[in-house]
Parts: structure tokens; C-alpha cells; sequence
């Protein structure tokens, strides 16, 4: 028994939200502020009761409808109004599962072997006119406020209702007819939720050495042990020696506080002794732990204590204490019962494990995080051999992360991504896998793309803008460019500043195409116009023909017969006398994609980088050309007249290594960057991502 998917409606940004869960694991990635952890306080509102909702709870959409009706004179509802905020976990069953408990909650045998259930927090219509009548009685008290200020204050309970109900599956989107579920040990039975927050103690401060993280958590992973069948006989065997070391202290004790005795027993009452008081020790295990136990680790054969952890170890060391708790919840061992079983579901919330950890732990973390989940679920132990004190149960996680590294170290398949849609308050979620859909032409694409965001680039998931690149030179130059129109223009949000991932992808731009727009960010792409011109090779054909090749030429020679750049091919789709003819980069998709290459600039059309940056800064390269060391035939940079070079050649004939030539401007600049100019094409693009 698994849930296939979960939907939520107007809690917060998931106005209209699904995400499909895997059988296993799920990883949830995106951006800040795309609906990770209110998926998590959603569920845990509806299930455990942890917190109650709010009228801020809402979608800010469905707030300004309600807005709207505190004008009407009408206390009633409107028939096509409805506010509510819902959560739907669709269930689906096998032949093989145990329907003890939702046996009653399906409703169609004859349908597909799912069931629906589904919890609601409305405002109930028959409450509503008493909503209007007290809203009044609020607002002539407080004129400048309106309905939701008024609901901050008030009692929900009296306006708005909370029911679960099961539904019966008839299709994707559509529910047939309902039931409801008053029983919440029902609910439990079917559904169990633990989490381990974002929000975790962690603590290594020398200014808090009363703050032991870790041994506080020894104490909570001793009170999941106390009154377990598993550990009966060690909780037995720990609480004797307690006993037998009271009956010691207690032979110390009155010793110890024989002054203190004595003074007392001299306010005697009537009777003798009345007053006598007696210090008796009264051990318990879980104080013990709490108070009195530490948690250190060993190093160099010398035991130091925990807060001498770095912040990682801490983070990882708190996972794993909360991991062995949750696992007995999910277990229902807390109690000597034979009906306490684990739930036919249970779900296990990790938020941003990735806290404090350097890459190479969140590599590590993930790769044994899974085989932890499954050994536990399948009742094993850590060799994975079965474990006879361990009860098998049914387990489905879900772990959110920022974390690239994980990502990367991550099976494709598993990747749920969050996203707003519209950039408006409205957020949802894609399952990566759909994405070779998008590649069905071309498998070999898509595998090419999964090894390069794995291997190089899994940071473009949490991008809010990219900037695809062909190769080293402008991987080297562009945070400088960036940097100097930063200094130079000075708006309002710097390109430094923002969320910008630049991915070199030379000549496969066309192969990102899906996946950018699949995670629909804005991207710009600068390339070259890469014009070349066909030659004969001397060789003839069997028609006697004279076999061609091309070969790179300078845009401005007559004989230009086309260009050798796919990425202008798949994007622009113009021949080559058009692409001259362009004086601005091609905004293209619906201003989603920008893609950048040299048109003509100060009487000069460039092929490359290269010749373009020499061409506007030829007296920044004359100045400092002797110790450019990646320059040759330097001489070439002084001659004039007709001997003069154009930016072409001395591109072509001059720069031995391309990365050299862009270290040596790198060096050669000033604080601010000032002494050389950033060719148009590029510099137009950089404005146009950077609004």
C-alpha cells in the first residue's frame, strides 16, 4: 500500500498543488519560497495536530475573494463561493496489502484499487452570516480594518469546520461520491507522519556549554525505549543497577546532609521527630541521561566533548539520534500492546539534511541515508542481516534539499521539483523523469544531460536565471564583466548578487533547451557567429566534381557562405546573411531566452570573442602586450598603414591559447575594470538577464 500522490488547494503558495510520490524516496528540490515546508505543515496540521490553521493559512488569492464579500449586504454565501483549504492522499492498494483498516473507506470494489482520502478546513456556510453580523459589529470599532485582520483575532473555530472524508476514484481529477471519516484512531492506523525538521538543535557554542545537544537527544532515545517489547530486558537490567546504587547513596546521603538534617529536626513539633526529613536518592533512567550523561566523541585517543563537533558533525550526529526515535514510532513500540502495529503508511519527512555539512559529508549523507531507510523498513540491522527484535513496516520518505551535492548524488527518477507557476502565489511540482518525454527523439540526449547535471552542473536546479557559455574564456571573463557593470550602472539588483548559475556547455545548448524550459528560469546564451566560407579540397568526385570543405573566414570576406555554430542553427534559424544583417541579440520564447553574438560594432563585425574584444580594446592590449603570455608575433599589434592587421588576424594568428589570453586580462585590469570594454553583444545580453 502506497500513496501515489498528495494534492493540496489554497494552503499558502500550493493553490493548486500535486506532487507523485515514489514508492521509496522522494527528493523535493527548488528554489526558496516554492512551497517545500508548507507541504510538510500542511500534512502535519491535518495528521497530528501539532498546530491549528490560521487565516493567513490561506492563499493570498482566496483572501482577496473573501475580501470582496465583506461589501456585500447578503449574509449569505454565494452559491459558486467556496473557502476552504484541502489535502488529498490518493492511496493506492494491492491484492497482496491487509484492508483491516481501509476496508471501510473503500467505496467501489469495481473501480481501480485506489481510495482517496481527504481532510478539509472550511468556513462553514451555516456559520457565515454569524461571520458578516460580528465582522460589522468589528468594523464600526475599527474602521481602517477589514474581514482578515478580524479573523486574525477571532475564534476560527466558531466560523470555519475541519472533516476528513474518503472519496471514491473515478479518474484523474474526478471523485465520485463520499463518505466521512469521524474516527481519527482510523486515521492513524493508515497514515503515520514523522518528521525531522529544518529547524534542528544544533549547538557548539562555548558560551552555551549548558546546551548538550546530543545528550539531551540520548535522553529522548531513551524514553523511545522505555516500555518497549524490544528493549524490555536492558531497560530492566539498567533500572536494577539504579536501585542498587540508591540503597549506596542512600548509606552516603545522611552523611552528607547530616548538618542540614540535624538543624531541621530541632523545629520539632509536639512529637519527637516530628520535623526529621531524610535525603534518599531516587535515580531514573531518563534523568540520568538528560542531566547527567555526555555525549563525546574520540580523537587521538583523547575523548573531547561534543561541542568541540564542528557544526556538521553535530547536524549528522542529531539526524541519526532522530532517526532511531522516529523508526520506533513508525514501529509502534512505545506501548506493551499486541494492536499497537505499524500504520499501512508511513511517511518520513527530512528537512535540508545538507545543514552545516561540507560537500563531500552531503555526497556521503545521501548514499547511506537510503540504505539506512531500507534496511530499517525491511526490519534488518546495519549489516543488513534480520534483525528478529525489528518489525517490518511500510515506509515512503520524502527529503527536501538546497543541496547540489546531493542532488548529484541522487537517483534522476527521484527528483520532484518545485516551482512557481506564473511567478504569481501559486507553486507546483514536476517529476523529473517526465523530462525524457521531452528527449524521446534523441534517448541519447537525455542520458548525455543526466551524467552532465550530475557530474558538473546540478546548482542550475536552484537557479533563478542561467547563462549558457561555450568554453573557458568566458567561464574565466564573465564574473569580471558582471563585476564591471555592477560598478557601472549601478540598479538595483547586481548581477553579482543574484541567483544566476552559468553552465559552459559548448556546443550542446540545444540539448538544454528542454530542461531549461522544464524548469522554466529565464537563460541567456552567448555565442558566436562562427562564419566560414566553402574551399575546394583538390580532389574530385565520381562525377568529376570538385569536392568542397569550409573553412573559418572573417565575416566581412564575400565569399561568406555560412556558419558553423549549431547552437545559432537550432535557436535563430536564419541563413547567414540575415544573422550579419542583425544589429541586437534575438530575444526568442517569450522573452524567456535571449541568445548573444557579435553584430557589428564601431565599424567592425567580429567572428569571436576574441577578435571582438581585441577590436574595441586594441591600446589596452599595445599597453600591456609584453606580458600578455598568451600572445605571440606580438609585433603584429604595432604595425600600420598597409600593413596593419584587423582584429581577425591578430585574433587568429596571435593568441596561442585562448584561456592565457583571457587570464592576461584578468591580471592586466584595474580595481574597477576600467581600463578595457566589454564588446556590445555581450554586454547587451548581461542588461537583459540582469532586469
Amino acid at each position: 500500500m502506497k500513496i501515489k500522490n498528495i494534492k493540496a488547494f489554497n494552503y499558502r503558495l500550493l493553490k493548486n498543488f500535486k506532487i507523485d510520490l515514489e514508492d521509496k524516496l522522494s527528493l523535493v528540490i527548488g528554489k526558496n519560497n516554492t512551497g517545500k515546508t508548507s507541504l510538510l505543515s500542511l500534512i502535519e496540521k491535518f495528521l497530528t495536530e501539532k498546530s491549528s490553521f490560521s487565516i493567513n493559512d490561506f492563499n493570498l488569492d482566496k483572501q482577496k475573494e473573501l475580501k470582496k464579500l465583506e461589501t456585500k449586504k447578503s449574509i449569505k454565501i454565494p452559491d459558486d463561493f467556496e473557502f476552504s483549504i484541502q489535502l488529498l492522499f490518493e492511496i493506492k492498494y494491492e491484492d497482496t496489502d491487509s484492508l483491516n483498516n481501509l476496508s471501510s473507506l473503500i467505496l467501489n470494489l469495481e473501480s481501480e484499487d485506489i481510495v482517496v482520502l481527504g481532510f478539509e478546513y472550511y468556513l462553514n456556510p451555516l456559520q457565515f452570516k454569524y461571520l458578516k453580523t460580528d465582522f460589522e459589529v468589528y468594523k464600526n470599532e475599527n474602521k481602517t480594518k477589514n474581514i482578515i485582520d478580524f479573523l486574525c483575532l477571532a475564534i476560527s473555530s466558531k466560523y470555519f469546520k475541519m472533516e476528513v472524508r474518503a472519496y471514491e476514484y473515478i479518474g484523474e481529477n474526478n471523485l465520485g461520491k463520499s463518505i466521512e471519516v469521524s474516527d481519527k484512531k482510523l486515521i492513524s492506523k493508515i497514515i503515520n507522519i514523522q518528521s525531522i525538521k529544518a529547524k534542528r538543535e544544533v549547538n557548539n557554542s562555548d558560551s552555551n556549554k549548558t546546551d548538550k545537544t546530543l545528550s539531551k537527544l540520548s535522553s529522548d532515545y531513551y524514553e523511545s525505549l522505555d516500555n518497549t517489547l524490544e528493549e524490555e530486558l536492558t531497560i530492566k537490567k539498567l533500572k536494577k543497577k539504579l536501585e542498587d546504587t540508591d540503597k549506596e547513596l542512600d548509606k552516603v546521603y545522611p552523611i552528607v546532609f547530616k548538618e542540614v538534617i540535624d538543624k531541621v529536626s530541632l523545629f520539632g513539633g509536639v512529637k519527637e521527630g516530628e520535623s526529621l526529613i531524610k535525603v534518599i536518592s531516587t535515580l531514573q533512567g531518563k534523568n540520568i541521561l538528560k542531566e547527567n550523561t555526555s555525549v563525546v566523541y574520540e580523537y587521538a585517543k583523547t575523548l573531547l566533548p561534543e561541542d568541540y563537533n564542528g557544526l556538521g558533525y553535530l547536524n549528522l550526529f542529531s539526524i541519526i539520534f532522530d532517526l532511531e526515535i522516529r523508526f520506533r514510532e513508525f514501529r509502534k513500540e512505545r506501548e506493551l500492546k499486541e494492536d499497537q502495529i505499524p500504520a499501512d503508511i508511513n511517511i518520513l519527512f527530512i528537512e535540508e539534511p545538507e545543514a552545516h555539512t561540507h560537500p563531500q559529508m552531503q555526497h556521503i549523507f545521501i548514499k547511506k541515508i537510503t540504505e539506512i531507510l531500507e534496511k530499517e523498513q525491511n526490519g534488518l540491522d546495519v549489516d543488513g542481516k534480520r534483525d528478529s527484535k525489528k518489525s517490518k513496516f511500510n515506509l515512503q520518505s520524502i527529503i527536501t534539499t538546497h543541496s547540489s551535492h546531493i542532488v548529484a548524488e541522487s537517483n534522476f527518477d527521484d527528483i520532484k521539483y518545485f516551482y512557481k507557476k506564473n511567478k504569481k502565489n501559486d507553486v507546483n511540482s514536476r517529476n523529473l523523469k517526465d523530462l525524457q518525454k521531452e528527449y524521446k527523439e534523441d534517448t541519447n540526449q537525455y542520458q548525455f544531460l543526466k551524467q552532465y547535471l550530475t557530474l558538473n552542473r546540478a546548482e542550475l536546479f536552484f537557479a533563478d536565471k542561467a547563462i549558457l557559455i561555450e568554453g573557458d574564456t568566458e567561464r574565466i571573463l564573465l564574473p569580471a564583466m558582471m563585476s564591471k557593470l555592477d560598478l557601472e550602472k549601478k540598479y538595483d539588483l547586481p548581477l553579482l548578487s543574484q541567483n544566476i548559475s552559468i553552465v559552459e556547455v559548448g556546443a550542446y545548448s540545444h540539448i538544454f533547451e528542454k530542461f531549461i524550459d522544464f524548469i522554466n528560469i529565464k537563460y541567456l546564451l552567448i555565442t558566436d557567429i562562427d562564419t566560414n566560407k566553402q574551399i575546394k579540397t583538390g580532389e574530385k568526385n565520381k562525377d568529376d566534381d570538385d569536392i568542397m570543405t569550409t573553412k573559418s573566414c572573417p565575416v566581412i570576406d564575400p565569399n561568406v557562405h555560412g556558419t558553423s555554430n549549431q547552437s545559432l542553427k537550432h535557436f535563430i534559424k536564419k541563413d547567414i546573411k540575415e544573422l550579419i544583417k542583425l544589429s541586437q541579440n534575438i530575444s526568442i520564447k517569450e522573452g524567456s531566452l535571449c541568445v548573444a553574438f557579435q553584430h557589428k560594432e564601431k565599424g567592425y563585425h567580429a567572428r569571436s570573442f576574441e577578435d571582438a574584444f581585441i577590436h574595441i580594446n586594441e591600446s589596452f592590449i599595445k599597453k600591456n602586450k609584453k606580458s600578455f603570455k598568451g600572445l605571440k608575433l606580438k609585433k603584429y599589434f604595432d604595425l600600420e598603414g598597409d600593413e596593419k592587421k584587423d582584429a581577425y588576424v591578430l585574433a587568429e594568428d596571435c593568441i596561442q591559447k585562448k584561456t592565457h589570453f583571457a587570464l592576461d586580462i584578468i591580471y592586466h585590469s584595474n580595481k574597477n575594470y576600467t581600463n578595457w570594454e566589454i564588446p556590445a553583444y555581450i554586454k547587451d545580453g548581461l542588461l537583459w538577464i540582469q532586469k
